[in-house]
């Protein structure tokens, strides 16, 4: 599926709009444009300089900016802005693949299953995005919607990371294996050391799949799963939280395929 087709613009990660505050998300989601986008809503008088920043950006972008005075303005969040969004776009998992940039070089996915929490799926895709990973794989169901308190947790990284929702991880699991993907998973008790992963895969096209914090992956999603790798602890503590995890799985992924070039 490395040909040169366009993905269809996805569907709606959730129903209904919702504003979005913090200066990250809105900085993103006013450069990414993946979003319908309503008015900026800012408290009168303020002088916090990213909060004008983005003000001037709205306005160069034809974006209505309110200002709003007295308890209203007092209303909005620290440091006083908020912006209208739509729902970010989800696609389905052929039209994700055919949204991964035509290089030659490796993709990555990351896959979630179970992970429900939007403070994790947040810090997640915060990693996954500056580790140059191509798209996220959720579930509809046992996963969170793309909201605003993903986005925070994100720091806006989700306005810019592909997502795609399947009905069935382990049938997802099972089409990019057919596609030419290896799927890699954590286990504080896998025999193979994540620093011991042989070069040929390391430079393959792989999916990251990370369980839920304490229950880990379904037995169903563990059979999908072709190298079940160990990340090698140092200290008294016996496990890293999944975005933790995430962020030793990827950007190890990452050191190696930037040293074999």
């Amino acid at each position: 599926m490395r040909g040169s087709r366009r993905a269809k613009q996805g569907r709606s990660g959730s129903e209904r709009a919702e504003p979005l505050g913090g200066l990250h998300p809105i900085r993103e989601a006013l450069r990414a444009r993946r979003r319908e986008l309503g008015a900026l809503r800012v408290r009168a008088g303020t002088r916090h300089p990213g909060v004008l920043e983005l003000v001037e950006r709205a306005r160069a972008d034809r974006i209505e900016v309110r200002e709003l005075d007295g308890a209203a303005g007092e209303r909005l969040a620290a440091p006083g802005l908020e912006l209208d969004a739509g729902p970010l776009p989800e696609l389905d998992l052929e039209n994700l693949l055919l949204a991964l940039p035509d290089t030659a070089g490796p993709r990555t996915l990351v896959a979630l299953d179970g992970v429900e929490d939007p403070q994790n799926l947040g810090a997640i895709a915060r990693v996954a995005e500056v580790a140059g990973v191509g798209g996220l794989v959720l579930t509809h169901r046992r996963a969170p919607p793309l909201s605003s308190a993903v986005s925070r947790a994100s720091a806006g990284a989700i306005e810019w990371l592909p997502v795609a929702r399947v009905p069935n991880l382990s049938r997802a699991l099972e089409l990019l294996q057919r596609e030419g993907f290896w799927t890699l998973g954590a286990d504080a008790a896998a025999s193979e050391s994540l620093f011991d992963l042989p070069p040929a895969l390391a430079g393959a096209d792989c999916v990251v799949v990370l369980g839920a914090e304490g229950h880990g992956m379904r037995q169903g999603i563990e059979r999908r799963i072709d190298r079940m790798l160990r990340i090698p602890l140092g200290g008294h503590v016996e496990s890293l939280n999944v975005s933790a995890a995430a962020a030793v799985l990827l950007f190890e992924l990452r050191r190696r395929r930037i040293e074999s070039g």
